[in-house]
């Protein structure tokens, strides 16, 4: 499903990724692990689509998307992959559902569908009573879960998520680990994690470590 070889990426005369090679299967859940510095940031990005390698190619879904313009990119990106942050990245000025919203108006589906199913994701992270909220009224782990749900409104077939329990506590923290075991479960998405959290990486099907630029065998 994820086919990326030879990626190297240098910022200047800084060589964060030095040549990786990895192949990840639909339905996997893959944790990137290794010391801050390694490249673990770069290798997603590049991976999501949001940065681009120096040398190297990227097939997602049989499609070869290294060369693409940035419009093509960004509409592929939109419809095909989802993104989780640490930090959440909603909109304060907008509710949960709006914020949940937002992809699926950008890639002009049906506003009545993207609504219904935006209000379907939220009922199905246990958000049905919070969707009129703004995030500065929800908790940090309700705010996750809208970010989590934003990332699925356009069915996407792989989700990148960097440090998703990076600001959440234990008890959070680890009802999004059976979150995404759930989600995997129920709609086959593919998880590319990034991530210090032992307990989340021990969960994954597989763990990638970088140590300096390259994959640790």
């Amino acid at each position: 499903m994820i086919s990326a070889k030879g990626i190297k990426k240098s910022y200047g005369a800084l060589h964060v990724l030095k040549g990786i090679d990895v192949d990840i299967s639909s339905g996997e859940i893959i944790s990137i692990i290794g010391k801050s510095g390694a490249g673990k940031s770069t290798l997603l990005h590049i991976l999501g689509t949001l940065d681009r390698p120096d040398t190297g190619s990227l097939v997602i879904n049989d499609k070869e998307i290294t060369h693409y313009n940035e419009k093509v990119l960004a509409g592929f990106r939109n419809k095909n992959i989802g993104f989780v942050f640490q930090f959440h990245h909603l909109l304060q000025e907008f509710s949960a559902l709006e914020n949940v919203c937002i992809p699926g108006y950008i890639a002009r589906h049906n506003p009545s569908t993207v609504e219904s199913r935006a209000k379907e994701l939220l009922n199905y992270l246990g958000l049905a009573e919070r969707m009129h909220h703004k995030p500065g009224q929800l908790s940090g782990g309700e705010a996750q879960r809208v970010a989590i749900a934003r990332s699925l409104i356009n069915n996407p077939t792989v989700v990148y998520a960097d440090e998703p329990t990076g600001n959440l506590d234990k008890a959070n923290s680890e009802s999004l680990h059976q979150l995404i075991m759930d989600l995997r479960k129920d709609f086959n998405i593919t998880f590319v994690i990034v991530t210090h959290n032992e307990d989340l990486a021990r969960l994954s099907d597989r763990i990638i470590t970088l140590e300096d630029g390259v994959i640790k065998i």
